[in-house]
């Protein structure tokens, strides 16, 4: 696995998200991303820990939770 282009920080990551990839981080858009990477079920969450693993979920549900509480 190539983890330089995986985010390792919040700062790495909500650029990636916002510059990059151009997704605002609404308060909708966090909360589904929140749901969807807490469902076992969803299979893009299946797919993002096959490829990056459960540690990087982890790390980016926590981004999503921070995203949450900052735009509250």
């Amino acid at each position: 696995m190539n983890t330089a282009i995986i985010p390792q920080t919040y700062q790495e990551w909500h650029h990636c998200i916002t510059v990059i990839c151009q997704q605002p981080l609404t308060l909708s858009y966090v909360e589904e991303r929140i749901i969807a990477l807490n469902s076992s079920k969803d299979y893009m969450t299946k797919k993002f820990v096959q490829l990056y693993g459960e540690s990087q979920r982890q790390k980016t549900l926590q981004w999503f939770e921070q995203a949450k509480n900052e735009l509250k």
